[in-house]
Parts: C-alpha cells; sequence; structure tokens
C-alpha cells in the first residue's frame, strides 16, 4: 500500500498535475457559488478542453471541479440561503439561521474543515477498500433500491418540524411534484400541462432557488425577517468555530463521512441524499432535535461532511467497475475514453499509476481547497453587512440568473417565482420545505426501482421481503415508522405510573 501511495504522489506532485488541480478546485468553487450552473454543465463545457492534455491532468481537474462545487455550494446556502448545489439545500436549514445570529463565519469554518475531513476519510477509505465495496454495490438491484428509497422517505417524519402532518403534507406534494414530466417507462407526459419546458420534470435547483433564496429575498425586502444579527468583528481569530463547536460538531462529521461515503459508493444515492441522511441522523440522535432548524451547528457541520464523503464515494465505482454512480462519473469514463483508457477491473492492472494518481490527487485538491477557503471566510461574512434594501433584490437577480443559466430558458425564471411565493407563504404558515425537498428527490429514483421490481417479479410486489438486504431496509424504516410511537406511548405509560404513585 505504502508503495501504491508513493508512486500516485510521485504522479500527482508534478507541477502540471498541482496546476490543474489548483485549476479544477477554483472553478469547481466558483461554480458552486453560482446558483444553478451545477457540475455536469461546467464539465460538460470543459471537457473539450481535455483533448490537448493528457489522460491524469484531464480527470485531476474535472474531479476536482466535481468535489470544489461541494465546498463553493456551501457559501450560498449559508450566507444568503440560496442553496448553490443540490447537495447544499439541507445546509440552508441550519447554516443560515447561524448567519442570521451573526455566526455565519462559524457555519463556513466548520464546513470548511469538516468537508477537509470527511474528503480525507474518504480517500483513506478508497484506497484500503474501494474493491470489496465496489462488490457490495453491485449486489443492489432494484428491490434494494426500492427499499432504500421507502426508508429515506420515512425520513421526512425526522425532519418535520413543529407539525408532523405539515411535514407530511410537504413530503406529499413533492412526490407529487416528482412525476411531473415524462414517463420513464412508457414515454408518456404527465402533468406538463402542454409546457415543453416541463418534459425533463422540475429542476430540483429551480425549486430549490425558491423555496429558500427568492423566499428570503421577498422576506426581506417585505421586513418579514429582521432579526439578524450584525457582524461586529470580521477577523478571522473571531469568527472561526469556537472550541464548543467543535466538540458538537465532532461525532456529526464522522458519522456524515461515514454514511456519506457509502451512499457514494451506491448508484443513486450520491451527496444529495447523503447531506440529508446525515441531518436527519443528527436530529435523531441530538439529545436537544428542537434547536434543529434553529441554527444547530451540528446540522451544518454532518451533512456538509456527508456530501463531500459521498463525492469521494463515487470514485469507487468508476474506477473499480467503471460503472458511473451519477451523472458526474458518466461525463469523466467519457473523458477516460476520450483518451483510450477504459475505466474499471483492469485499470489497476494496467495503469496503476493513472489509477493511485487519481487518488492522491483528491487529497491534494481536498488541501488547495482547505487553503482557498478558509482564508477568505472573513471576506465572505462581509456579504452579512449589507442593507436589507440592497441584499434582496442581490438575492433575485442571483436567483434569476442561475434560473435561467440552466436550460436558457425563461421558464426557469418562472418556476423560481411561482415556488418564491410558495417558499414565502410557507414561512409564514409555519411548513417546512425540507421534507418536500427530500421527497422530491426520492419518489422518482423509488418510482423507478419499484417498476423495475415489478417487471423483475412480474407484478408480485411481496417478493421484495424475500431479499435480504431489502428487508434489512424495509426493517430500518419500519423502525423509523414506529420508534415516535412507541416513545410516545412509553412516555404516557411512565407519566400515569409516576402519577398513580403520587396519587397513593
Amino acid at each position: 500500500m505504502l508503495e501504491n501511495i508513493i508512486l500516485g504522489f510521485s504522479h500527482s506532485l508534478s507541477l502540471n498535475n498541482i496546476f490543474y488541480c489548483l485549476f479544477g478546485v477554483t472553478i469547481g468553487t466558483a461554480v458552486g457559488v453560482l446558483p444553478g450552473l451545477g457540475p455536469v454543465s461546467s464539465i460538460a463545457l470543459l471537457l473539450p478542453f481535455t483533448y490537448k492534455i493528457d489522460v491524469l491532468s484531464a480527470i485531476i481537474m474535472l474531479a476536482g471541479i466535481y468535489y470544489g462545487v461541494q465546498y463553493g455550494g456551501t457559501m450560498t446556502s449559508i450566507l444568503v440561503n440560496i442553496p448553490g448545489e443540490a447537495s447544499t439545500v439541507v445546509t440552508c436549514i441550519d447554516g443560515y439561521q447561524m448567519a442570521l445570529k451573526g455566526r455565519a463565519g462559524a457555519a463556513l469554518g466548520i464546513s470548511a474543515f469538516g468537508s477537509f475531513i470527511a474528503g480525507t476519510f474518504g480517500i483513506v477509505v478508497l484506497m484500503l477498500l474501494a474493491p470489496p465495496l465496489a462488490r457490495v454495490a453491485l449486489m443492489m438491484g432494484p428491490p434494494e433500491y426500492t427499499a432504500l428509497m421507502i426508508t429515506g422517505l420515512t425520513l421526512v417524519i425526522y425532519l418535520s418540524g413543529k407539525s408532523m402532518i405539515k411535514s407530511l403534507m410537504m413530503g406529499v406534494l413533492g412526490l407529487i411534484l416528482g412525476t411531473v414530466g415524462m414517463d420513464p417507462m412508457s414515454g408518456q407526459l404527465r402533468f406538463t400541462m402542454g409546457s415543453s419546458a416541463l418534459m425533463d420534470g422540475i429542476d430540483l435547483a429551480l425549486v430549490a432557488m425558491g423555496l429558500f433564496g427568492l423566499a428570503e429575498a421577498l422576506a426581506l425586502m417585505g421586513g418579514v425577517k429582521s432579526s439578524r444579527k450584525m457582524v461586529e468583528t470580521t477577523k478571522l481569530k473571531d469568527i472561526l468555530p469556537t472550541r464548543e463547536d467543535w466538540k458538537r460538531s465532532s461525532v456529526p462529521i464522522g458519522r456524515g463521512s461515514v454514511a456519506g461515503f457509502l451512499m457514494g459508493v451506491l448508484p443513486g444515492g450520491g451527496a444529495v441524499m447523503a447531506s440529508f441522511i446525515s441531518y436527519a441522523m443528527e436530529r435523531r440522535f441530538s439529545k436537544r432535535p428542537e434547536r434543529f432548524g434553529q441554527g444547530a451547528i451540528e446540522g451544518v457541520a454532518g451533512p456538509e461532511s456527508a456530501n463531500n464523503a459521498a463525492a469521494v464515494g463515487a470514485f469507487v465505482p468508476l474506477l473499480t467497475l467503471g460503472i458511473p454512480a451519477n451523472v458526474v462519473m458518466a461525463l469523466l469514463i467519457g473523458a477516460f475514453m476520450i483518451h483510450g483508457v477504459n475505466p474499471g477491473p483492469l485499470l489497476l492492472k494496467d495503469n496503476p499509476g493513472l489509477f493511485w494518481g487519481i487518488i492522491t490527487s483528491m487529497y491534494i485538491g481536498n488541501f488547495l481547497l482547505l487553503i482557498l477557503n478558509v482564508p477568505l471566510i472573513g471576506l465572505f461574512v462581509r456579504i452579512l453587512k449589507v442593507p436589507y434594501e440592497i441584499l434582496g433584490p442581490i438575492i433575485t437577480v442571483f436567483c434569476f440568473l442561475g434560473a435561467y443559466s440552466i436550460n436558457n430558458n425563461a421558464t426557469g425564471i418562472l418556476i423560481v417565482i411561482v415556488f418564491g411565493v410558495v417558499g414565502y407563504l410557507m414561512r409564514y404558515f409555519e411548513y417546512d420545505a425540507a421534507p418536500l425537498v427530500l421527497a422530491m428527490v426520492l419518489g422518482p429514483l423509488m418510482e423507478d426501482s419499484l417498476r423495475q421490481s415489478l417487471m423483475l417479479f412480474r407484478g408480485d410486489v411481496t417478493q421484495i421481503v424475500h431479499r435480504p438486504i431489502a428487508l434489512v431496509f424495509l426493517g430500518i424504516a419500519g423502525f423509523l415508522l414506529v420508534s415516535p410511537l412507541l416513545s410516545r406511548l412509553l412516555h404516557i405509560g411512565f407519566s400515569n405510573l409516576f402519577s398513580k404513585k403520587d396519587q397513593r
């Protein structure tokens, strides 16, 4: 193993590859800050550029864009409540609340350090356990993914705010929105209202920009929120996470790193689902879950670690099996093939320098991202000193530019406006947006895997429980559904017991 690591660094530490790594992570950070652009479009635009450079430099640059986006998307999520990337949607929930309380620096700091720790963890696991983890991923078929998505949907309960009924309503609305577009099996159009722009469905980034970003701009311009605490200092030492922050965040960072990496290995899992699962886990394990949604630093540390670990985990099936875990990995396969290299089981045997060079470059990239982001925290926090009258229109312009850039279509702006108004009303009536977004992510994935399972089992849905892995996931989902009820019954039982003793 040591020889392999030395071989990898001997390739990735060349001045040429360090330059491309720095270029990639810088572009990725910038893309993450810009709402709606995303890693797919930026990598697709730069793919022709890789014709003129060697394959290792090309993959290092494109990979740097991918995991660099996870860093960049955090900034706007925390500072102005606009998720720069879909995987940072959940960061808005507590990150922006921390910013309102004057703790944006701590939120940005813990996300940067947590992302570095999670990325490093993912790289180490990638070095040690890539082949066996890839074999486990191959054992997952449509029935297992159906059970996994059902488990994910039960997290709606744990993402609920004050009212579980309202959260379930938002979850159902998210499932309905997830069905808009072309049926993946029959090709029939569903709920498109005759609009060709909705044939591919409603883009999650548009919904998130409306519910979080534009809704926040409307609230600022309407004077609904006036509780933002002004930042008195922007000195780095005064705004970084405190010892107490680290104490509360260390375990969430560890849990998020493990859960995120495992979700990244699974095709279809990805950084978005990893961040939601991490947030739900932290809320479930917290001794004070009522703090979540009010500026809990654990709600930033866990998801931010998870999405970066998932970005690294996605390279496991790509490098060991040649299977893309998501669209970005499919583009990277294209970059490999441009240079006549086939990623998969023979890559390590035929081209070990390339294999280990890519892996070790990720550590260099994560270190460069830490250097790029931490010193600039003080500069980023200055955004919070901008008056409401100016900040609101700026957020609106960012949302509209991001919406238009997704498909170069004005329909995106209209969708953002609609969901911006919906998000504003949800704030007024105290509805939680997180379950809607989660259900919208998981709904289409569950539909596809369920229909594939029904085709596999010729319509007998009960066959799913005969698959051991699927049964484990369904058992977890059942426990998640029943545990709140059991907890309440036990609480009532103990209350009655003690009340009878007091009467005696």
